[in-house]
């Protein structure tokens, strides 16, 4: 975005002059960035913006409590920060994703803002060197990431994943009595329960939901303190502490510095950990969607699903299982994310992971998709569908579960012939047991049962 020389100003960094739209809230280094990176439409995530003003706030507090910035300073700071994350400022923060692998731009594009808004004609405040006090990109954007993954989780996907495991075990309390053809190789198997088949899905959730949390208990380790590469240069000592003291304080999470600053700054494994399970979230919510899919289908017609809107533009009163369809997508999305993610966390070299903005952008983007998935398939989907009892018990066929149970008796292969038999002719298995003289009837009936 090129300012218009009649309505622009002028601004100065370490690399000269540069003229900034006259109403812009940002900077010279902000502008630079603007101009540099022209590529493609995606924006830093909003959850990253709102925790980078967060980590500002709580800097300011902290420096003015170390003695590092005057009370009235911090204070404007505090209340520029309060400013933008109430969303007063939506607009200030138009970088691209595609920046510096350490998110410099976007860190100084909220020091430039958090400054712009604290100054007052009497005293001007410096992004650099007042609100960026003790601080580095490489330190600051990874905590950002740290502390918006770990909220995305613990106010929304955690619940949406709870909300929806619990709808599971609810649906399977009213068919415990629904008895079902299994099916293996999609191919008709032994019988189960429906109530059995919902458990299996909602067990799936609970392995995924201890997965995420444990996960979440890596993650809660804070790169924040250690500045350039680890080493904490320029920063108060306790700085560090602090941060995480106050950030916890802050979002109720129990965060802490990172046992070794060095390791958080040079790779970023437990995000990395992280977005692995939810990848195994995605994988579980995969196997469920894509089965009540089948089972909603005529071709099946176990389960009866909403209908929540019309299924087609052309076939009038046509149904589609669209939220299955939906959790699909998601599902595909959140595979995709784990690629880019992986092959970003190759880049990292030496001190610092040089991918930091590509992967908050999938990490971000698949807490959100999950958790909002989640959400939807619940509510609109698993929430309203019905068994259709009559459709389940015209399918139920007992000829495999009593070829099985004979097996025992009368052998494997003897019990395979006979099923085969009893399919192709259409015939009872206990007529031709018994035609066939290996059992009585009541043998054949104590043996099946």
């Amino acid at each position: 975005m090129q300012p218009d020389p009649a309505s622009a100003r002028t601004e100065h960094d370490a690399w000269g002059e540069i003229a900034i739209p006259a109403n812009a809230p940002w900077g010279a280094q902000t502008q630079r960035a603007i101009e540099h990176f022209s590529i493609s439409t995606e924006r830093m995530p909003p959850e990253l913006i709102q925790a980078l003003a967060l980590i500002k706030r709580c800097a300011a507090q902290v420096n003015g409590s170390l003695g590092g910035l005057d009370a009235p300073v911090a204070a404007a700071i505090v209340k520029a920060a309060d400013a933008v994350m109430a969303g007063q400022w939506s607009d200030a923060f138009p970088l691209s994703v595609w920046q510096s692998g350490s998110g410099t731009q976007s860190n100084m594009n909220m020091n430039e803002v958090l400054a712009h808004l604290a100054s007052t004609p009497a005293r001007a405040v410096h992004p650099n060197d007042e609100v960026n006090l003790g601080q580095s990109s490489n330190d600051v954007v990874p905590t950002a990431i740290h502390v918006a993954a770990l909220l995305g989780c613990q106010r929304a996907l955690l619940p949406a994943l709870d909300a929806l495991h619990d709808a599971l075990m609810t649906q399977a309390e009213g068919v415990q009595d629904v008895l079902k053809t299994g099916r293996t190789h999609l191919q008709a198997a032994l019988p189960l329960t429906l109530a059995q088949e919902m458990r299996a899905w909602a067990v799936q959730l609970h392995h995924a939901q201890r997965a995420v949390s444990e996960a979440m208990v890596a993650a809660q380790g804070l790169a924040i303190g250690g500045t350039a590469v680890g080493s904490g240069a320029n920063t108060h000592p306790q700085f560090g502490e602090r941060m995480a003291q106050a950030l916890s304080e802050a979002t109720g999470l129990s965060l802490r510095r990172a046992d070794d600053p060095f390791a958080a700054q040079a790779a970023h494994d437990a995000l990395v950990q992280l977005h692995a399970a939810l990848r195994a979230l995605a994988i579980a919510l995969r196997k469920i969607a894509d089965d009540v899919r089948w089972m909603g289908s005529p071709w099946l017609g176990e389960l009866r699903l909403p209908a929540n809107e019309p299924g087609s533009s052309i076939m009038p009163g046509k149904v589609n299982p669209t939220q299955s369809e939906s959790l699909l997508m998601v599902t595909a999305q959140v595979m995709g994310n784990d690629v880019t993610i992986g092959f970003a966390s190759t880049l990292a070299q030496f001190q610092m992971h040089a991918a930091k903005p590509v992967l908050a952008l999938n990490l971000l983007q698949s807490i959100r998709l999950l958790a909002d998935g989640m959400r939807s398939f619940e509510r609109h989907c698993v929430r309203g569908m019905q068994a259709d009892r009559e459709r389940i018990a015209s399918a139920l066929s007992p000829a495999m579960l009593q070829a099985t149970l004979l097996a025992k008796h009368i052998g494997h292969e003897e019990a395979a012939v006979l099923y085969r038999e009893a399919q192709a002719k259409g015939r009872p298995l206990r007529e031709l047991v018994v035609e066939r003289g290996l059992a009585s009837g009541e043998q054949f009936d104590a043996w099946t049962q």
